[in-house]
C-alpha cells in the first residue's frame, strides 16, 4: 500500500493549507482515511478520518470547525482542508488507511490503522 501525502508548509497564523493523501496498491476494497499529528515531544493524535462507501466523517474537537476533510473516490484521495491556522497546529502530519468496517465507529486510535503514508510537515508561525 502506498499512501502519498502532500500539501505541507509554512504559513502565518489564521492562513489555510490543504493536505491531500492519494492511497494506491491496496488489497482491500473501501478503506477509512484519516489523519494525525505528531508535533515535538508530543504524542500522535487523531486528527480527522472520512469513510470511502458511505457518507461520514469525524474530527477532532481540537480542529473542529476549522479543519474540513473530504474525499475524491475517483482519484482515491482523501483532502485536509484546513483553514484559521493557529501556532499550535504545527506537527507532521500523516495520512493513514484501513479496511472499512461498515460495522464500527470510525476509527481515531492510530493503533487501528494499518497503512501510513510519508509525514508532511506543517509548520504556523505567530
Amino acid at each position: 500500500v502506498q499512501l502519498q501525502a502532500s500539501g505541507g508548509g509554512l504559513v502565518q497564523a489564521g492562513g489555510s493549507l490543504r493536505l491531500s493523501c492519494a492511497i494506491s496498491g491496496q488489497s482491500y476494497s473501501s478503506w477509512i482515511m484519516g489523519w494525525f499529528r505528531q508535533a515535538p515531544g508530543r504524542e500522535r493524535e487523531f486528527v480527522a478520518a472520512i469513510r470511502r462507501t458511505r457518507p461520514g466523517t469525524r474530527t477532532a474537537d481540537s480542529v473542529k470547525g476549522r479543519f474540513t476533510i473530504s474525499k475524491d473516490n475517483a482519484k482515491n484521495t482523501v483532502y485536509l482542508q484546513m483553514d484559521n491556522l493557529k501556532p499550535e497546529d504545527t506537527a507532521v502530519y500523516y495520512c493513514a488507511s484501513k479496511s472499512e468496517n461498515l460495522m464500527r465507529p470510525i476509527a481515531t486510535n492510530a493503533y487501528d490503522y494499518t497503512d501510513w503514508g510519508q509525514g508532511t510537515l506543517v509548520t504556523v508561525s505567530s
